[in-house]
C-alpha cells in the first residue's frame, strides 16, 4: 500500500477533467475515478437505483465516486487511491462547483461495504433533491401529524433535535417554526434516503442507527416509506418492500 507521501493530491476540477461523466437509464449523472474498488456493473447499479422522477431537479448535479475526499485543505482535493494518513483526513463527501454543475464527490474507501456507501449517496440525493424542489406538502403533512401525535423516535439526530426544539413551547409562544422546516426537511431526506436505500440493498433498519436516539417507530417509518414510494415510483428492475421480523 503507497504511503500518504507518495499519493499525489488532485484538485476536484481536475479529476472533473480527466473523467468522463455518464448518464444512468434513470437520468442521474455519475463518474468514478482512482481506485475505489467498486465495479462498474455494481456502480451502475447503485446510482440506477434513484428513481427517474427524482432527476430532473438533479440534472445540474454530478456525483464523482473516488478513492477518498480530503478535509483538511482549503480547496477540495481527492485522493486516487487509500492510505491510512489520507484515510483519517478524509470525509465522507466534498462538494465543488464547475460553471452550471454542481458536484459531489464521495468517498468511496471510508466506508467498509456497500451498505455504508449506498447510504451515503442516497443521503446526498435526497439532500439535493430538496434543496432544489423543497418538501411535498403531503409528506410534510404526515412527518408532523406523527410528531404532534408523539410517535416514538426519528429516523436521525437532526430530525430528532429539530422535533424537540419545534415543540418546546419557548414562554407560551408556541411551535418554532424555524425548526420545524428544519424537521420537515430531515424527516423527509431521511425518508428519501431510506426508500431508496431499500430499493439498492437489503438491510435492517436498526443498522441506520447513528448515535443515541430513539428510532422512529417501526410503523410510522413504514407509512412515511409507503408514501414516499407513492410519489416516487421504483424504477424497473427494482422492488420496494418492507419485512417484519417477528418472534416465534
Amino acid at each position: 500500500m503507497a504511503s500518504s507521501a507518495q499519493i499525489q493530491l488532485w484538485h476536484a476540477e481536475k479529476v472533473a477533467t480527466q473523467v468522463e461523466v455518464v448518464t444512468a437509464p434513470n437520468g442521474i449523472h455519475y463518474a468514478a475515478w482512482g481506485e475505489t474498488r467498486i465495479s462498474e456493473s455494481d456502480l451502475e447499479r447503485l446510482v440506477s437505483a434513484v428513481p427517474a422522477t427524482l432527476a430532473p431537479a438533479l440534472a445540474h448535479r454530478a456525483y464523482y465516486f473516488v478513492p477518498l475526499a480530503i478535509a483538511d485543505t482549503g480547496e477540495t482535493m481527492i485522493a486516487p487511491s487509500y492510505s491510512v494518513e489520507l484515510g483519517d483526513r478524509a470525509v465522507c463527501h466534498r462538494n465543488a462547483s464547475f460553471g452550471t454543475t454542481e458536484a459531489v464527490f464521495l468517498s468511496s474507501r471510508l466506508v467498509e461495504d456497500r451498505f455504508g456507501l449506498a447510504f451515503e449517496f442516497f443521503i446526498n440525493v435526497a439532500h439535493n433533491f430538496v434543496e432544489a424542489a423543497g418538501v411535498p406538502d403531503s409528506f410534510a403533512n404526515l412527518a408532523w401529524s406523527q410528531a404532534e401525535a408523539q410517535v416514538r423516535g426519528e429516523t436521525s439526530q437532526d430530525a430528532w433535535e429539530t422535533r424537540r426544539r419545534a415543540q418546546e413551547n419557548r414562554g407560551g409562544k408556541g411551535i418554532d417554526e424555524r425548526a420545524r422546516n428544519s424537521y420537515i426537511e430531515s424527516a423527509f431526506s431521511d425518508a428519501l434516503a431510506i426508500y431508496q436505500l431499500s430499493l439498492a440493498v437489503d438491510f435492517d433498519y436498526h443498522d441506520l442507527r447513528e448515535r443515541e436516539y430513539p428510532l422512529l417507530a417501526a410503523p410510522a417509518l413504514a407509512e412515511r416509506l409507503r408514501h414516499v414510494a407513492s410519489l416516487f415510483p421504483a424504477n424497473p428492475s427494482y422492488e420496494f418492500q418492507i419485512l417484519y421480523r417477528r418472534k416465534g
